[in-house]
């Protein structure tokens, strides 16, 4: 039983990219408002109701690439709580991975087919909408696991809002012509300082010493 779940899951998971990149190869080269639904369909070879059962709506199609770092933040604090590390030195030391592997998520990538991405996904403005809700179920993940109340409410949204404001300096400057490999040492500064801030503001309970 396990074993065949596993395979459902693999063939779903491949379903997803495969129609996704369909999607995103048309959108990129007719804009996204240039494509309809049943042509994504019939380029990835199936029919307009099986695609809304795995994207409920059009914008899905590129936004689904965020799915799985919905959780991403909560997820980095839960593992470095297990580790006895506290929240912003865990999620500082993942996002400077983030940067020295060029994650898109952190901005400093510069493959062709990121930036294409980038432009689409900025210069949509009903994925750029799509993406702020993405943002704010991200810190809703993230407030629920640094605690209960408002100030794990209020530290979500700092921290999110310098992981938000770090990608998006970082996509800027690429999309202006520099590379990831030149911005990279900048762009670990950046966050050093980004991050000694929040510790500064959010004090010992989320940034400082073991938890």
């Amino acid at each position: 039983m396990g074993s065949e779940t596993g395979l459902r899951e693999r063939k779903k998971r491949q379903t997803y990219q495969a129609v996704s990149d369909a999607a995103i190869a048309l959108f990129l080269e007719r804009g996204f408002d240039g494509v309809s639904v049943a042509e994504v369909a019939a380029a990835a070879g199936i029919s307009k109701p099986t695609l809304f059962r795995y994207f409920p709506a059009k914008e899905d199609l590129v936004l689904h690439r965020f799915a799985d770092h919905e959780d991403e933040a909560a997820r980095v604090v839960a593992a470095g709580r297990a580790e006895g590390i506290a929240p912003l030195p865990a999620l500082h030391a993942h996002f400077r991975q983030g940067l020295d592997r060029r994650d898109p998520v952190t901005g400093l990538c510069d493959h062709p087919n990121v930036l294409a991405y980038h432009r689409l996904l900025y210069g949509t403005p009903s994925l750029a909408a799509g993406m702020h809700a993405y943002q704010n179920r991200s810190q809703r993940a993230l407030a629920a696991e640094l605690g209960e109340g408002l100030c794990a409410q209020l530290a979500a949204g700092q921290i999110s809002a310098v992981q938000r404001i770090l990608a998006e300096e970082n996509v800027r400057r690429i999309a202006a012509g520099e590379s990831a490999q030149a911005l990279h040492a900048q762009a670990v500064r950046a966050a050093d300082r980004a991050f000694e801030q929040l510790g500064a503001g959010l004090g010992a309970e989320y940034g400082d010493g073991r938890r």
